[in-house]
C-alpha cells in the first residue's frame, strides 16, 4: 500500500505540472484529490486495515494529501502569473482594451461646445469653491440679497462657498481680459436644494458672455436662435419673455415650444405652460457688473445667458 501511495504521488505531480490551463488543472485535481480519487478511497478504507497498517498507511496517505494540495496551489499560482509574464513580452501582438462610452453629460457639453465654437466663442473654466465677491458682489447682488441666504447656498466660511452658478467665471474672465470677450462657461454648480425629480443640490450649468462695442439685444436673440435650432433642431420655435436677474438689464426668460407634445401641454412642459419649456435666462449685462470688473459701461455693452 505504501508503494502504491508513492506511485500516486509521482503520477499526480506529473499531471499537475503538465496542466497548461485552468480546465486541465481542475481535471488533474479532481482525478487525484477529488471525492472519487484513488487517494480518497484509500483514506476511506483505513478502517478495514489492521492497527499496524492503519497507522503507517494513514500517516503516509495524509502526508500525500498535504503534498498534492501544495502541488495544486503552486500549479494554480503559475497559471495566474502567466498573463503577467506574457504581458511583459513586447514581441506579442497588441490586445484590444475594452472601452466604455462617453458619459451622456460629456456628450451634451461636447455638442454645445462645438456649436458655440463655430460662432467664435471660447471655453472658460473657474473654481468650484468661490469667494463671495466673484459669486455675488461683482454680479450686482448686494448684502441681504435672498440668493446669499444659507438656505440656498453652501457656505464653507462666511466669505467662501460652493459656487451657486458659473457666472463667477464670467467675472474672473473679465477681470483678466480686456474686451472684446466671447466665452461660454460650462461646469458644476451647487445649491442647497431638496432633491426631487427636477431639483438637485449639484447640477451642471452653461453660461455665455459676449462683450464688445455696440452689442445689442438683437445680437443676443440671434445667437440664441442659432444655438437652440442647432441643438434642438431647425424647426424649434422660441420666444423671449421679460424677466428679472440682478446681473442683467433688461432680462429675459427664453422658452422653446415643447418638442415632446408640440405645444399641446404634457407632463414635461406642464399643464399650465401653454406648451412652452423654459430653457435659458438671458439679458444685457448690467452696468454695475461692468463697473465691478473695471469696464467702462459707456463704451462697452454685452449680453449674458445661462442654462
Amino acid at each position: 500500500m505504501i508503494e502504491r501511495l508513492d506511485a500516486l504521488e509521482a503520477e499526480a505531480a506529473r499531471a499537475l505540472e503538465a496542466a497548461r490551463d485552468e480546465s486541465a488543472l481542475e481535471e488533474a485535481r479532481v482525478r487525484h484529490l477529488g471525492r472519487k480519487s484513488e487517494l480518497t478511497q484509500i483514506l476511506r478504507g483505513l478502517k478495514d486495515l489492521s492497527a499496524a497498517e492503519r497507522a503507517s498507511v494513514g500517516a503516509r496517505a495524509n502526508r500525500l494529501r498535504e503534498t498534492l494540495e501544495r502541488f495544486y496551489e503552486e500549479a494554480r499560482g503559475r497559471l495566474e502569473a502567466a498573463p503577467a509574464a506574457l504581458a511583459r513580452d513586447v514581441t506579442l501582438p497588441g490586445r484590444c482594451v475594452p472601452r466604455g462610452h462617453e458619459h451622456l453629460i460629456s456628450q451634451v457639453l461636447g455638442e454645445i461646445h462645438t456649436i458655440f465654437l463655430g460662432m467664435g466663442f471660447a471655453l472658460a473654466e473657474g473654481p468650484d469653491v468661490e469667494d463671495d465677491r466673484h459669486n455675488f458682489g461683482a454680479l450686482n447682488m448686494p448684502e441681504g440679497h435672498p440668493a446669499r441666504a444659507t438656505t440656498d447656498t453652501f457656505y464653507l466660511r462666511p466669505d467662501v462657498l460652493l459656487r451657486t452658478h458659473t457666472s463667477s467665471v464670467q467675472i474672473r474672465v473679465m477681470e483678466s481680459h480686456k474686451p472684446p470677450v466671447r466665452i461660454i462657461c460650462p461646469g458644476r454648480a451647487y445649491r442647497n436644494e431638496a432633491v426631487d425629480a427636477t431639483h438637485h443640490f449639484e447640477f451642471h450649468q452653461l453660461e455665455g458672455l459676449y462683450v464688445d462695442e455696440d452689442v445689442s439685444l438683437a445680437d443676443l436673440k440671434g445667437t440664441l436662435d442659432r444655438f437652440l435650432k442647432e441643438f434642438f433642431g431647425p424647426e424649434t420655435e422660441l420666444r423671449f419673455s421679460p424677466s428679472y436677474f440682478p446681473f442683467v438689464e433688461p432680462g429675459a426668460q427664453v422658452e422653446i415650444r415643447c418638442f415632446f407634445c408640440g405645444g399641446k401641454g404634457c407632463s414635461v412642459c406642464g399643464p399650465l405652460s401653454g406648451g412652452w419649456l423654459e430653457v435659458l435666462g438671458a439679458g444685457m449685462v448690467h452696468p454695475n457688473v461692468f463697473r465691478a470688473v473695471g469696464y467702462d459701461p459707456e463704451r462697452w455693452t454685452g449680453f449674458a445667458f445661462a442654462a
